[in-house]
């Protein structure tokens, strides 16, 4: 993605922080977990922490967090919603912490906003020796035809590649890579997917797609279309028609380890 078009599309969310921080999932606690079981202690940075979906999981589980997100409305979301937890103005370029003061560094649904050319050597460097760098990502569930149609539907600004169970592992696995050549500071990567759901409904589920950065960046009439064709489908679809249902979806993770003496 052009550093351009990719800054605006990742300052996009702030306009929506209500509505992302009432729709947006949380993550499996299963995939936190191995996102974090080869991480030589418990200090976990938050980065790119948005409203706090991610950082709430790791409070659950007993992590001592501190949370880093660029966006001033994101960050007072979160500040709103987990008010002990310590919440930080800060990017992933400019990481607010002393050398090796975390054990873990993860993104939730963040770390292809990173410019890792410059985010790479910050956040190895925030890192203690051998630490976890993961991104955690919520996709959904494609092998399920309803999914799959209402990917057709939606088009690429509303479910992209990284949102589905069938692309999402080829379009994030080297992510933490800067894009021109390899970083050394960080090991082969290792990917897992873990199950996952969310209670929806036709107009809550709308309201979520609603939040992607493809579709706020729209022009109101476009963006009436796109989230009109969804609602159209999902309204003509028997699983999805009348009242909650189960929106399948998967925590994928990539983890990497941060080389010792790089």
């Amino acid at each position: 993605m052009e550093d351009e078009v990719r800054l605006r599309h990742s300052s996009s969310f702030g306009a929506a922080a209500p509505a992302y921080a009432e729709h947006r999932p949380d993550y499996a606690a299963d995939a936190v977990r191995w996102a974090l079981a080869a991480a030589p202690g418990s200090r976990v940075l938050d980065l790119g922490a948005g409203t706090g979906k991610l950082t709430g999981t790791l409070v659950a589980l007993g992590a001592d967090v501190v949370a880093v997100e660029p966006d001033s409305a994101m960050l007072a979301e979160l500040r709103r919603v987990l008010p002990a937890v310590r919440a930080l103005s800060g990017s992933a370029e400019e990481i607010p912490l002393p050398d090796g003061s975390v054990d873990a560094v993860l993104a939730g649904n963040a770390l292809h906003w990173f410019d890792m050319a410059v985010a790479g050597p910050e956040i190895a460097r925030v890192l203690a020796p051998e630490g976890i760098l993961a991104g955690l990502w919520n996709v959904m569930d494609d092998r399920v035809n309803w999914v799959a149609g209402l990917e057709r539907v939606g088009g690429s600004a509303a479910i992209g590649p990284r949102d589905t169970f069938s692309s999402w592992r080829e379009t994030t696995e080297r992510l933490y890579l800067p894009a021109a050549g390899l970083n050394p500071r960080f090991g082969s990567p290792e990917q897992a997917e873990f199950p996952h759901g969310q209670r929806r409904t036709a107009d809550s589920l709308v309201a979520t797609l609603g939040t992607r950065a493809g579709v706020l960046v729209m022009s109101e009439a476009e963006r009436q279309a796109t989230l009109g064709r969804i609602r159209a489908f999902l309204a003509s679809s028997s699983e999805t028609s009348s009242g909650e249902f189960t929106l399948p979806m998967l925590t994928g993770v990539l983890r990497v380890r941060r080389l010792p003496g790089r």
